[in-house]
């Protein structure tokens, strides 16, 4: 019997032996996502629109593959939550927004549909991450009641209001780019409750931005609440200084837009083109609004859409 004793035991050995690689190689991979999500924030020190854009949609590869090796490590999912969101917002809207400057329907169509699947995508990673911290998010989307009841029970954390901001993000984008999709325009509620939860728990965080985009959210037509867009964005101005420029640009193009009220929406768009390099941490958001203000005040599309009189 001793041989097979001498098996048994060099097989419990080879067992621990693969069972050590197996952790050694998981803590390895762990801690490279860690580093990773933790330089991410260089790309925002970025001043160059098209080299951001290249490195961003190179490393969603990367992230890609990070998620396949270790599908239940939250910092992946969270770096593909925000990466698809921000991916999508910054760069693929942008080559819709092209598309329909240049009057080319068949490639608006084609551009959108990109966008919505880049948010789809958030969205995916993004419930996954959610589904770590709490169950239940489907059976909570009856309305605002339930949605705002699940997100209350269960983030209490300021920590957790990064998660939210990206995750109401991302499904505020996807209904934006979905109005010809009723069942999604339906669901716009869900992003208000988790933009409204991000605030209670850390509204600071990002420089307002949930702030920010409640302001556009209530200003998403004439008829909307409009004083209830004033006082988000001048919130998140007092939060930010005026100095993270995406708060201008979407105060003019959805506040002043829809009071129609053309001095506030050139004097906020001029401010942004002057504005100096003061917050290098988003150097390349501060470069996106500045290169949608150049959009916005160059184009008779988007002035038309106000009810201005574009005079060039």
């Amino acid at each position: 019997m001793s041989w097979t004793r001498g098996i048994r035991i060099a097989a419990v050995g080879a067992l621990l032996a693969t069972t050590t690689t197996g952790c050694i190689k998981k803590a390895l991979l762990d801690g490279q996502i860690k580093g990773t999500r933790d330089g991410s924030a260089a790309v925002n020190t970025l001043h160059d629109y098209e080299v951001a854009k290249v490195v961003a949609r190179a490393g969603m590869g990367q992230l890609e593959g990070m998620h396949r090796l270790a599908p239940d490590n939250t910092n992946a999912l969270f770096m593909l939550l925000r990466g698809w969101t921000g991916m999508t917002s910054g760069f693929t809207e942008d080559e819709y927004q092209l598309a329909l400057e240049k009057g080319d329907d068949i490639q608006a169509e084609y551009h959108r549909s990109r966008a919505r699947a880049g948010y789809n995508r958030a969205i995916y990673y993004g419930k996954e991450l959610l589904a770590h911290t709490a169950e239940g998010f489907d059976q909570s989307l009856k309305n605002s009641d339930t949605i705002n009841k699940w997100l209350n029970e269960n983030f209490t954390d300021a920590e957790d209001a990064e998660t939210l901001l990206w995750f109401g993000l991302a499904w505020i984008g996807r209904v934006a780019v979905s109005t010809d999709m009723p069942e999604l325009v339906a669901e716009l509620f869900v992003a208000k409750a988790f933009l409204e939860r991000s605030i209670k728990l850390d509204e600071n965080f990002s420089y307002g931005m949930a702030h920010t985009v409640l302001g556009a959210y209530h200003a998403r037509s004439a008829m909307a609440e409009l004083d209830e867009s004033k006082e988000h964005f001048d919130k998140a101005l007092a939060i930010n200084g005026g100095k993270y420029l995406l708060t201008k640009v979407l105060m003019a193009d959805r506040y002043y837009c829809a009071k129609h009220d053309k001095a506030g929406y050139f004097k906020l768009l001029n401010e942004v083109l002057a504005a100096p390099d003061t917050i290098p941490e988003a150097r390349l958001q501060n470069t996106i609004a500045k290169r949608r203000a150049r959009r916005f005040l160059g184009n008779p599309l988007w002035q038309d859409a106000c009810g201005f009189d574009y005079k060039g």
